[in-house]
């Protein structure tokens, strides 16, 4: 496992359905959930379309193909970045694992993932 810090920010965001049609292209992820739908942006997309958002956040990609039916893999990736203080909204695409940590820890997360890859 190789973690890759990406530059860009990006934060989440929640609107009604017909609301978030517009701006799904421009996200990286959706996900439809009862309260709305949730989009993924980079930060200056939703500033630019005045989207109100939380959590900004970088990216860090694991450059290995995990499988999706992995057991213990990613909690034992969020125990070790919880145990720094650090929280992660994890996503797991078709290739890799993206997990999103806030902007202002994002240098250590890779640290401690780096580190981790090290000892295993």
């Amino acid at each position: 496992m190789t973690p890759h810090l990406g530059k860009d920010v990006f934060v989440f965001s929640t609107l009604p359905e017909d609301q978030a049609q517009p701006y799904i292209s421009e996200s990286i992820s959706m996900f439809r959930e009862a309260e709305g739908v949730t989009l993924i942006l980079l930060k200056s997309t939703a500033e630019k379309h005045q989207i109100p958002y939380i959590y900004p956040c970088r990216c860090l990609t694991l450059s290995i193909h995990s499988a999706l039916d992995a057991i213990g893999f990613m909690a034992a990736i969020t125990q070790a970045l919880g145990a720094s203080g650090i929280s992660v909204n994890p996503i797991s695409a078709y290739y890799h694992d993206h997990l999103f940590v806030p902007e202002d820890r994002a240098d250590l997360a890779l640290q401690v993932l780096q580190d981790m890859a090290r000892k295993a």
